[in-house]
């Protein structure tokens, strides 16, 4: 069992200041897909709350017709990247996509992108199912750490090359529940 790191050493992003970037985004998606239906496919696991209120900002910001605003369908796939480590690895498909992504559109819910390995992997994957569109949402953006060209259409936060945590995202699986994002500089 590895030894529990100490806990993060200052916030980088605020929970309120999340909450607001991710009810922006949740009104800028309903806008560009209204009366359609999307699915919206979450990156497990690092994802899970962004993928969770992301959904639910897209739902609050459309009108209750049925008939109007996005209709949405949740999918998910999980890839493996870190294999507990602050350095990214091979990507490896654990659990991967459903046979309704074909034709239909697609917004991959990502945590964080940044050297745009697992990105890539998972577009070429998605091209396997046939889906009418995909667009990518991130919480986080690492340009800096960017090694393979990819296109983000919605940008939570761009961020500095350091390693974070919290929100969902982890070391050896720890501080995912942070309700913030928070540098992890002692490792």
């Amino acid at each position: 069992m590895p030894a529990t790191k100490p806990p993060p050493e200052s916030v980088l992003i605020s929970e309120s200041r999340l909450q607001h970037r991710i009810r922006e985004l949740g009104a800028q998606i309903s806008t560009d897909y209204e009366n359609q239906e999307l699915v919206l496919l979450g990156v497990l696991r690092g994802s899970v709350l962004f993928f969770a209120d992301l959904a639910r900002a897209i739902s609050a910001t459309g009108p209750p017709n049925p008939d109007c605003g996005v209709r949405v369908r949740f999918e998910f796939v999980q890839l493996r990247s870190y294999h507990e480590s602050t350095k990214p690895s091979k990507v490896q498909l654990i659990h991967g996509g459903s046979d309704y992504l074909e034709h239909r559109h697609v917004l991959i819910v990502e945590d964080i992108v940044d050297t745009g390995y697992t990105l890539k992997f998972l577009r070429e994957h998605l091209g396997t199912l046939n889906p009418k569109t995909v667009k990518v949402c991130t919480l986080l953006d690492k340009p800096a750490q960017r090694q393979v060209p990819v296109a983000i259409d919605y940008i939570g936060f761009e961020i500095p090359d350091t390693f974070v945590v919290g929100y969902g995202l982890d070391y050896a699986q720890q501080y995912r529940n942070l309700p913030y994002i928070a540098l992890l500089e002692s490792i």
